[in-house]
């Protein structure tokens, strides 16, 4: 089957069903969740759909940013393998008493829960989640950054927050994204997280980029980064060469756990 063949039969599910996922029309085209991506990518800078997180949705739909509940059950799996090889990372870039900017989303959070008792870093972050999981190890020293808090994503967001960030310069940044590729960078639909995300990005000497494959080709409307900015991009398998080569073309190291 062509790509303008295929395309045309996702436009008849997505007005027929409401609603594709990335994985399922893989699975029905006999094709990889990559070319899936680049098909809806061609539809929604055609105006035809709208892409979302894993999927796409009819054109014109105006979707809501889900919250943590919906997050954290979407792309699980995927998220623990890279909270898992975003451990074994960071323990290769920040010193034993080195310092690490977490900011707000739910593979972080992963990543937070899986820091060992005995480590003794300086850890700031904005998020409430992330704050939760490190509040009782007895040898970290954590600070949580200020702000007004949205309740979305549990995040300090605003003017606090953004002061508070500017007064730090620590080792290493790991944050997440709502989407990302090589020419639209990373991306946010939230103007005020995206604000936070870039002071994040201008407060650490390496930047680590957490992202399941899924949300590689989203676009959202606040974008906060560019990829020649991150230094290590921590994703799941489902990246697969051609967009992996494009991205490291940039700058990033590129782990698909």
């Amino acid at each position: 089957m062509y790509a303008p063949e295929r395309q045309q039969q996702i436009l008849q599910l997505v007005q027929e069903h409401g609603r594709v996922d990335v994985p399922s029309l893989a699975q029905t085209f006999g094709v990889t969740q990559e070319t899936i991506r680049r098909d809806l990518g061609v539809l929604d800078r055609a105006g035809l759909l709208r892409r979302v997180h894993g999927g796409a949705l009819p054109a014109g739909s105006l979707p809501e940013e889900p919250g943590l509940a919906e997050r954290e059950v979407t792309a699980a799996c995927e998220k623990d393998r890279i909270a898992h090889a975003a451990l074994e990372l960071l323990t290769e870039l920040v010193p034993a008493e080195g310092s690490v900017l977490l900011d707000a989303g739910t593979t972080v959070s992963r990543l937070a829960a899986l820091l060992p008792a005995d480590s003794a870093w300086t850890v700031a972050t904005n998020a409430l989640p992330v704050a939760a999981r490190l509040a009782d190890h007895p040898r970290l020293t954590l600070h949580l950054v200020g702000g007004r808090l949205r309740r979305r994503t549990h995040a300090a967001v605003d003017a606090w927050a953004l002061r508070d960030l500017a007064e730090l310069h620590a080792d290493v940044a790991v944050l997440a994204a709502n989407g990302f590729d090589a020419a639209g960078g990373l991306t946010t639909p939230d103007l005020a997280e995206a604000a936070v995300k870039r002071a994040m990005v201008a407060g650490a000497r390496r930047v680590v980029l957490l992202a399941d494959s899924a949300k590689h080709g989203d676009r959202h409307l606040a974008r906060f980064a560019g990829l020649a900015q991150v230094d290590v991009l921590v994703t799941d398998t489902g990246l697969d060469d051609d967009a992996t080569r494009e991205i490291e073309e940039l700058g990033p190291k590129v782990i698909r756990a």
